[in-house]
């Protein structure tokens, strides 16, 4: 069960509302159209999504509570309205803030990506506005990455701050990128369209001009939840890792994670449906 905790009615592109109780940065709302998939919604339009400590607080918890959710299969990370996606933290609560508190921020920040990162589903960013400094380290923190087309403003743009990437972009943005491009990005704080950002290799994919990024993050939710959940967490963990490890070390945490799934009734199940000439219908058992 879901916690959704919000002032007003939003509305979403399958036509449902929401009402709410109380005023919240983040919430978690179910896919109804597709068992399995469940949003977290970045909910400060006003602000461009800016990460606020209660969004931070509120992100923490829900993503604590995913983790243990063998319903969730997917995992969209999008916000609220189809013009942001995240501006990065709060720069204008980050005045009021005493150098503890900031201190604390950035560890808190850290953990936060460090729970996105760990979640043994995938995940999939959903960008359809400006991504930018620690909302672009969001989304590095997830599996996938899709833009909107008319997406303009993707990058770290800290040393224009006197900082840098304090949320693992340097570290994370190196690892996806290489180290050249890495530099490039944050030595000149450029912003990168959306293609750009898919030539560098920063987006996975790219939405039509006739759709936002979370309609086409749905498309591609869609085929990975109907493959064995199982499957998806333990082909996750084996890739996630395979940077850490030598080659002959991966084949065998590989061939480990393999054997974790021989006994599951998803096996079965499949080996079944092949016989069958039928789709498989996968429990996560």
């Amino acid at each position: 069960m879901f916690m959704l905790a919000r002032r007003t009615v939003q509305r979403f592109p399958a036509g449902r509302a929401c009402l709410s109780t109380a005023p919240s940065h983040a919430f978690l709302e179910p896919v109804g159209s597709h068992p399995g998939v469940v949003s977290l919604v970045l909910n400060r339009p006003a602000s461009k999504n800016a990460i606020s400590m209660q969004m931070l607080h509120e992100m923490r918890t829900h993503l604590e509570s995913v983790h243990f959710d063998k319903s969730v299969r997917v995992l969209l990370l999008r916000s609220s309205t189809e013009d942001n996606f995240c501006a990065g933290a709060d720069l204008i609560e980050r005045r009021s803030m005493s150098a503890l508190q900031v201190s604390k921020f950035l560890t808190d920040l850290r953990l936060m990506l460090s729970q996105l990162e760990a979640l043994p589903m995938p995940t999939i960013a959903a960008i359809d506005g400006p991504t930018l400094g620690g909302g672009l380290e969001v989304s590095l923190a997830c599996d996938l990455r899709v833009g909107g087309s008319t997406v303009t403003k993707i990058g770290l743009p800290e040393t224009k701050l006197g900082i840098i990437p304090g949320a693992g972009g340097t570290q994370r943005a190196t690892r996806l990128l290489g180290v050249a491009r890495a530099k490039d990005l944050i030595f000149t704080g450029r912003m990168l369209t959306a293609q750009e950002a898919l030539h560098w290799g920063l987006l996975d994919y790219v939405a039509n001009p006739s759709q936002t990024a979370f309609s086409r993050a749905l498309e591609l939710s869609e085929k990975i939840s109907v493959n064995a959940p199982l499957a998806l967490r333990a082909a996750k963990q084996a890739i996630s890792r395979s940077q850490d490890l030598s080659l002959e070390t991966g084949l065998d945490f590989e061939r480990a994670c393999y054997e974790t799934l021989l006994p599951t009734t998803d096996r079965l199940e499949a080996l079944e449906a092949f016989k069958q000439k039928r789709r498989p219908v996968f429990k996560g058992e």
